[in-house]
This record gives C-alpha cells, structure tokens and sequence, in this order.
C-alpha cells in the first residue's frame, strides 16, 4: 500500500517546484526556504490540510 497519496505528490511537487525557482517562503518568519528537507516538510504540511493521505508526523520526545 502506498504510503502517500496522489494528491499529496502533486502538492509536494508543487512546493518544489517554488524552492527550485527559489520563491518558497517560511510560514513563520517569510524568509526564503534553502533546505530541501523544510521544502518537502512544507509540502506535507500543505497536503495535510487540503486533506490528502499523509501519515501524522512523528511526534518529538
């Protein structure tokens, strides 16, 4: 079983697309996005809330 869904490789997609071109911003501060690994988190969390089949993320110790 696939562990994410159709929509939520299209939204990722999306957001790499914008960290690629260099036009991701962070949600809290605005500042430019230079981290892959924020890029794709940011895509997860934007997928999470239009409602697509994304695991809960881990939760912190």
């Amino acid at each position: 079983m696939a562990k994410y869904g159709k929509k939520t490789q299209e939204t990722v997609h999306e957001v790499m697309d914008k960290f690629k071109k260099g036009e991701l911003k962070s949600g809290g501060s605005g500042k430019k996005v230079t981290d892959r690994k924020q890029a794709v988190a940011i895509g997860l969390s934007e997928a999470r809330e239009k409602g697509a089949k994304v695991p809960e993320p881990p939760k912190k110790k």
